[in-house]
């Protein structure tokens, strides 16, 4: 097998009729959930979710200016109308990053119900590259003379205004440039399939047994993983691992890195690779085994069927090539993926700089980026150097998805375009209202759509599937395991009775040794250590607790929260010796309504337990049983010396089961505890409270006392926003406390232990130690080893661990 980590892009169609075989037409077949979903209009551009700056005041209308003007005349100090002149530099490194807010009216001072603004804005996941910087297209070659360009275009402007490095910007200029001077796309390419016209059906055989062929193919497997679900990455490796197979594997994160190297050495047949092309290159050049077909799968994905059942049904079909494509009107499928635009990756954001057109003489295509592709059309792809190729590989550098299209268009005008098979064998969990959003448009200028995660409800669409369908997307872990569980019992057998952790899920979010406390907020940073203190405090003897934490995982147990596991190194004041403690600490509350990172296609935060600090910016959430009619509610901020902070209005409408907004508070928030009301009519229907945690880290280093007064004192005059609501707290019952105020101004100033007693008690009513153990052996009598207990994640769990193949050749 082969396992890889790369990332996706798409394309257009042109004049040419698409001669790809289609799947006979089936009452049952779930067709449409292998590709990118039919409709794009849905898409909610207004999504005030994404990044922005941490001093932002004020209504939207002041936070969503024209970016031509807004931020034109941030970094370059001239208006966005204005040309702009640059002389054109050698493009180097690359990367991702913009920002969108869409923010509501706030309340006025009267307790009138004010206008009504929409309470429900999403967001959602683009596929997007996240690794590599795309390459120099074929061909291009800087110029030694550097004349003069008018850089005129409104979307080139934005991206040089926004973008934060000097690299950055001249790469965007020199690639504006270029396609100024039409030196960049080709603008006609030559077409060598045999065929145009009608589509013809591709019929298959509807018996998917796993009868052994007298052939069998030979799969590589190419896993594109990313994040730090490596326990559920294990799962999958453990289904798909067969000896005879290869798998090659591309990683978007240091800790997932260095979690599958672990795997590279106890499996030799595993292979470290950056992208798809290499790994079709390293591939085509083993001398020691071959290869017919190349499969990428990622870490959310999960076989549906055998591997046996996989084998023996392309082993039928070894000449066709697996790959699904968009099925919608096709000038409308380039219009929706930006494929007539010109995109550049720089300063981790992939820009949009203008217009292209799309080269004539092709049929451009698109879909999926999942695909089952066979060795002679990879060896195309990967040594030919004839017109298709070489100008497809220019075009898509430039492109935003281009792995959703690149081999799609290449396959249907190159002379293997009758091995097309418009199926790529996968079952994908699309939801058009939840999956299309604009969550990204802080890393890309653009919105697009991402499938859900499937549920144990789930489950019959697997079983009940007749068309040939071998994979599935997208599961994840930490929002259901039990899904993948049930899946694999059903492919597998169920494990034994009474195996440990079969109910559990562990994911690690940090790691000292691969992220460093760089790669922690100053928040984390605090929360974790105060997490650690509480663990010392529970334990029967007397620890002083040493360094930053050396982990932390997130604990699942029957798809549900438990907390955070904190492992963090500490002195035993009785023998003088460090020890390696973990300790569990959970929460209090059930259900947290408000945090950061929400994810509106899963309806959860991400910042589970919502752990929050002064520089954080919150969201709200508000979930509703379903009424007979719509409703207004109010939503009232307060904060720990009853300052209204915000307050605004939402339309709930009667259907609605999940309304979410971020004010655009003022920071940094006052730290303490604050309440959260919503009313209807001024009346309550509900209150909830949240902590804003002061900070014991700033920078990675313990606060000093300017730092903290800055950071811990609230927003200058105490306005949150540009309005003040000083006028509602008579109306809402909220009096102004002087002693609270002395009390928070006191507060503020604090550092070193006075500080951590201030955070550690604030967080202790929201959170407590449930548990501690050793890592190791340890001076204390009665502490318990951590991988004797069910919870630590030292704790056994069989069903993620692997273990040497067996005589049939796999692990599972």
């Amino acid at each position: 097998m082969h396992i890889n980590v790369s990332s996706v892009f798409s394309l257009p169609q042109d004049a040419y009729h698409s001669h790809r075989p289609k799947e006979k037409f089936r009452p049952d077949s779930n067709n449409n959930e292998n590709s990118v979903p039919k409709d794009f209009d849905t898409i909610d551009s207004n999504s005030n979710l994404g990044a922005r700056s941490q001093h932002q005041r004020g209504p939207v209308s002041n936070a969503k200016r024209k970016l031509d003007k807004a931020q034109g005349q941030g970094m370059l100090g001239k208006s966005a109308n204005e040309v702009l002149k640059y002389p054109p530099v050698q493009a180097k490194g690359a990367g991702h990053s913009h920002n969108h807010t869409h923010v509501r009216k706030p309340h006025p001072q009267a307790p009138t119900v004010p206008a009504l603004a929409q309470g429900s804005s999403h967001i959602q996941q683009l596929k997007k590259t996240n690794s590599t910087p795309p390459p120099p297209p074929l061909g291009f070659q800087p110029r030694k003379e550097q004349p003069q360009c008018e850089i005129s275009g409104k979307e080139a402007i934005s991206a040089l205004s926004r973008a934060k490095s000097r690299e950055c910007r001249q790469q965007i200029v020199e690639v504006y440039c270029k396609h100024k001077e039409r030196a960049l796309m080709p603008e006609k390419v030559p077409r060598y399939c045999p065929i145009e016209g009608e589509t013809r059906p591709f019929n298959w055989d509807d018996d998917l047994s796993d009868s052994a062929p007298s052939v069998p193919v030979r799969i590589a497997f190419v896993l594109v993983v990313h994040g730090r679900a490596s326990r559920q990455f294990q799962r999958l490796f453990k289904a798909i691992y067969h000896t005879s197979f290869r798998l090659i594997s591309n990683c978007m994160s240091n800790y997932l890195h260095r979690e599958v190297l672990v795997l590279a050495q106890k499996y030799p047949n595993v292979v470290l690779l950056t992208m798809y092309l290499r790994s079709m290159d390293d591939l085509l050049r083993m001398a020691d085994w071959s290869w017919d077909f190349f499969i990428n799968l990622s870490a959310a994905d999960y076989p549906i069927r055998t591997n046996e059942q996989l084998v023996s049904f392309l082993s039928k079909y070894r000449n066709m090539n697996f790959i699904k494509s968009h099925g919608r009107d096709n000038a409308r499928f380039i219009r929706k993926q930006g494929l007539d635009r010109l995109f550049l990756e720089c300063d981790t954001h992939m820009w949009r700089l203008g217009d292209r057109k799309i080269p004539e003489g092709i049929a451009v295509d698109g879909g999926s980026d999942w695909f089952l592709l066979n060795r002679p059309f990879v060896d195309y792809v990967v040594n030919s150097e004839d017109g298709l190729i070489t100008s497809m590989k220019r075009f898509y550098t430039y492109t935003l998805l281009p792995a959703e299209s690149f081999f799609h268009t290449v396959l249907e005008n190159s002379a293997h375009c009758q091995t097309m098979v418009d199926n790529n064998l996968r079952l994908t969990n699309w939801n058009r209202k939840l999956g299309c959003k604009c969550q990204y448009k802080h890393i890309v200028d653009w919105c697009g759509c991402s499938p859900n995660d499937f549920k144990p409800s789930d489950l019959p669409r697997f079983q009940q599937a007749s068309r040939p369908t071998f994979f599935a997307r997208k599961f994840e872990a930490s929002v259901s395991q039990d899904i993948i569980s049930q899946l694999d019992s059903y492919l597998f057998g169920a494990y034994a009775s009474g195996t440990p952790g079969l109910q559990a899920y562990w994911e690690n979010i940090y790691e000292q040794e691969t992220d460093g406390p760089a790669g922690l907020s100053d928040a984390a940073l605090s929360h974790y250590h105060a997490f650690a203190r509480m663990g010392l405090s529970r334990a029967a003897s007397s620890y002083v607790a040493m360094s930053h934490p050396v982990s932390v995982h997130l604990y699942f147990l029957s798809d549900q929260f438990q907390g955070y596991l904190v492992r963090h190194v500490a002195t035993n004041r009785a023998s003088t010796q460090l020890e390696t403690l973990e300790t569990w600490v959970a929460s209090k509350d059930h259900f947290s309504l408000v945090g950061t990172d929400w994810d509106p296609k899963e309806r959860l935060f991400r910042n589970w337990g919502g752990l929050l600090g002064p520089e954080d910016e919150p969201v709200a959430v508000q979930r509703w049983s379903r009424g007979q009619s719509n409703l207004t509610a109010t939503v009232v901020w307060i904060d720990p010396t009853n300052v209204i902070a915000a307050t605004y209005d939402i339309l709930v409408d009667a259907a609605a089961e999940v309304t979410h907004y971020r004010p655009p508070l003022t920071l940094p928030l006052r730290p303490g505890v604050w309440t959260l009301r919503v009313l209807h009519h001024w009346s309550p229907l509900g209150q909830t409270s949240f902590i804003v945690a002061p900070l014991e880290f700033h920078r990675q280093q313990p606060i000093r006392q300017e730092d903290a007064q800055r950071l811990h004192g609230g927003p200058l005059r105490n306005s949150y926003m540009e309005q003040s609501f000083h006028g509602l707290n008579p109306v809402l019952r909220l009096p102004v406390s002087l002693g609270a105020v002395e009390e928070a101004e006191a507060n503020a100033g604090l550092t070193g232990a006075p500080l951590r007693r201030w955070l550690d008690r604030l967080l202790e009513g929201h959170w407590s130690a449930a548990d501690v153990c050793s890592w190791g052996p340890s001076a204390c009598p009665v502490m318990q080893r951590c991988h004797l207990t069910a919870w630590s994640s030292a704790s056994p769990d069989p069903k993620s661990e692997l273990t040497p193949p067996t005589q049939d050749g796999r692990i599972r």
